[in-house]
């Protein structure tokens, strides 16, 4: 199967980069630099139809088409790398595997854009990832790939890594900004939007890892080459899957899009755990609703997803065994969620600990019926927050409403779990 960002990779250890190099790296951003003007590689991207991979899913050459290109002064260009979406872990695989891949599809993205200054925003956590990174950037510094004319072309791009504080809000493009300027990490009210006034005031594109890893490679094998990966012809590419819970193989696959899920479960992630049977999983990291066994045939794309009532999201697939209790399950999400809410906007500072709560109760076994309508309320109410971040935890709680209604009447009716005993 072919293999785009992985396929650098090294057996338990990172590549290097006379390796990368060696490889084919570098050869894209050389490519651009000398035969390609900003305007034709953004086009490039338009024209793969990739879309963004690190959650929205908005068409990538789009987002970039929307910085002005007449408007004087600095632009800047962030890569969001504070992946914290439980379920999802895709980003830091591919950084302690390969950094080399963002180094050059970051360079690519600014150079499309009209970009001099770009920053990778890292989650704390990730300490052998962001040790790569700051080696990959030295390196690349050291060989003509980053800093003042690049490659004696016109191009300039100087690149900071900024190690994050924490917390799931800096994942919200506007929250990442004001995060990086210093200030508290709140999301931003749009319009105007980060592409005419972002980051310090002035026009800013904020793409994932995975996202700008794919860059090289759309401009290296072409636009329709990239599009024909895909399993089927509505998606475009590959893309990083994210496997855990009850299967057997629990890792990060690159894997074309519109495989069934399926196809994913039995294939690479190996079946279920010995004696357990699929009862359902969140698809696209935990904001994402569920799916069960009638959605196993699913392609796994941005566009079927949606139509089948969920969402591809990161691709953080984590699959429930039939015993699992998905009450239990959905608290877990809410809890996280809960605790990460920034306060900034009501409905999501006093929704998220009030869904917490009455899910607290019914895994208590001390539930009423009138929790359900009280649930279903909010799943409506918490769609009106600030940003989509109490949106997207009602996703569980909207799948179980939707999937496991029964499961949970019976949690209510008996007082108890009924996969306890």
């Amino acid at each position: 199967m072919e293999q785009l960002l992985f396929r650098h990779n090294k057996p338990g250890r990172p590549v290097t980069f006379a390796e990368y190099q060696a490889e084919g790296g570098f050869a894209a951003l050389k490519k651009a630099l000398m035969e390609l003007s900003p305007t034709e590689v953004q086009q490039l991207v338009i024209d793969s139809g990739m879309r963004g991979r690190g959650g929205a899913g908005f068409p990538t050459g789009k987002k970039w088409s929307f910085v002005p290109r007449d408007l004087p002064g600095p632009r800047y260009l962030i890569c969001n790398s504070d992946e914290m979406e439980p379920g999802t872990y895709k980003d830091r695989v591919l950084l302690e595997a390969n950094p080399y891949s963002l180094v050059e599809g970051i360079c690519l993205a600014a150079y499309a854009i009209g970009c001099e200054h770009a920053f990778i925003f890292i989650r704390r956590g990730y300490e052998a990832a962001a040790a790569n990174l700051t080696r990959a950037l030295t390196e690349a510094k050291a060989a003509g790939f980053l800093g003042d004319q690049i490659l004696g072309s016109s191009f300039s791009l100087k690149i900071d890594l900024h190690l994050s504080a924490g917390r799931y809000i800096c994942g919200e493009e506007t929250a990442l900004m004001n995060a990086l300027e210093g200030k508290r990490a709140n999301p931003r009210s749009k319009p105007p939007f980060p592409a005419v006034k972002g980051l310090w005031g002035r026009p800013t594109v904020v793409n994932n890892v995975e996202t700008l890893a794919n860059v090289p490679a759309i401009v290296t094998g072409g636009a329709a080459w990239f599009k024909g990966l895909a399993r089927i012809p509505e998606a475009a590419g590959l893309k990083l899957f994210c496997l855990s819970g009850h299967v057997q193989n629990t890792a990060c696959f690159e894997l074309p899009l519109g495989m069934s899920l399926g196809e994913i479960i039995d294939g690479p992630a190996g079946g279920m755990l010995p004696g357990k049977k699929f009862k359902a999983c969140i698809p696209g990291g935990a904001s994402t609703p569920y799916f069960t066994r009638e959605h196993l045939g699913v392609p796994m794309d941005f566009d079927a997803t949606v139509k089948a009532g969920s969402r591809l999201g990161t691709g953080g697939i984590v699959v429930f065994a039939e015993e699992t209790c998905m009450v239990a399950a959905t608290l877990n999400m809410i809890q996280f969620y809960a605790r990460e809410s920034c306060g900034w906007c009501t409905p999501c500072r006093e929704g998220l600990p009030f869904v917490r709560e009455v899910l607290t109760r019914i895994e208590a076994g001390r539930g009423e019926p009138a929790d359900i309508e009280i649930l279903r309320e909010h799943v409506k109410y918490l769609n009106y927050a600030f940003c989509a971040l109490a949106p997207g935890a009602m996703g569980p709680v909207e799948g179980l409403l939707r999937l496991f209604e029964d499961e949970l009447r019976e949690h209510i009716t008996k007082k108890r779990c009924p996969f306890k005993g």
